[in-house]
């Protein structure tokens, strides 16, 4: 299983990223770990907002890019309204999608 997440930074901004363990990701970003990713060393990540989980990288990649495409308005309405991210991106989807984290 990978998972897609959502995080809200400190200066309101929210990050997307991929993941095989989820906990010991968010692990990385909250704790600034040398492995955290650049934009959340600078950017302190506070909470998780959102996490969907699929089947595989490929899926998770892709779910990936495409959130990372929207503008924050679009991302807010994702993370109030996850079951959206299958209507949303309905033609990169032809597997299993998620289970909604929150």
């Amino acid at each position: 299983m990978y998972y897609i997440y959502m995080l809200r930074c400190e200066d309101n901004s929210i990050y997307t990223g991929i993941a095989k363990d989820l906990e010991h990701r968010l692990n990385e970003h909250f704790t600034k770990d040398e492995k955290c990713a650049k934009y959340t060393k600078s950017h302190k990540a506070k909470k998780l907002e959102m996490a969907w989980e699929t089947e595989n990288k490929s899926l998770a990649s892709k779910l990936e890019y495409a959130i990372k495409k929207l503008d924050k308005s679009k991302k807010e309405k994702l993370i109030n309204e996850p079951e959206l991210l299958g209507e949303l991106f309905k033609e990169k989807i032809d597997e299993k999608l998620y289970s909604v984290i929150k």
